[in-house]
């Protein structure tokens, strides 16, 4: 099974970084359900800018972790890399 890590940029420009195995499922509910995360509920609408694919569990949570310890400007870069 896949899992994906994502950001996405919320409508006051803030970053959120995540993990799901079901990335279209996970943002329809950050952006329409009570399951989303609470920090993206007061900032909808978010959209996603960055997703990367892994194979295992461990890693996806290894890459967030990652993910999550970059400045923003790092962060930045990471999502214009793939652009």
């Amino acid at each position: 099974m896949p899992y994906f890590v994502y950001i996405l940029e919320c409508a006051d420009k803030t970053l959120y970084t995540g993990s799901t195995c079901d990335l279209t499922k996970r943002i329809y509910e950050h952006n329409n359900t009570k399951a989303g995360a609470k920090y993206t509920r007061g900032r909808r609408p978010a959209k996603l800018v960055y997703s990367k694919r892994c194979k295992t569990l461990s890693k996806v949570r290894a890459v967030e972790a990652e993910i999550k310890n970059l400045t923003r400007l790092e962060k930045e870069g990471l999502i214009k890399s793939v652009l």
